[in-house]
């Protein structure tokens, strides 16, 4: 799993890339929540358009994740599901839960 940043005013935008699982990959995505929302990122969006897998423990985290951003004040929304993130999300009932955009600029003005 491999992760940047990007900075969109008050929106920080985290592009994942690769893995989203057991050991390494959830390790880092809650690390990576953890550190922004510590340095007061209230507007979280999770870039996930090159997730290529995620098992039940990188759904684990991402749920997980959403709930700390809520417990710290924050907003948490994910953007460019992958297809293999959607069916996990989808079979998980867990589409509801999100807010999800497809489009990035779309997704940004949706903070506002």
């Amino acid at each position: 799993m491999h992760i940047e940043l990007r900075k969109s005013g008050d929106v920080i935008i985290v592009d994942l890339k690769g893995k989203l699982s057991a050991g390494l990959g959830d390790q880092i995505l809650r690390e990576t929540i953890d550190e922004l929302l510590g340095e007061n990122w209230k507007k979280i969006l999770l870039n996930l358009s090159q997730v290529s897998f995620m098992d039940s423990a990188g759904l684990g985290e991402l749920v997980a994740g959403l709930k700390t951003a809520r417990n710290f004040g924050a907003t948490l929304k994910i953007l460019n599901q992958s297809a293999r993130v959607q069916q996990s999300l989808y079979i998980t009932r867990l589409l509801p839960v999100f807010d999800i955009h497809e489009d990035e600029r779309a997704a940004l003005e949706s903070f506002s």
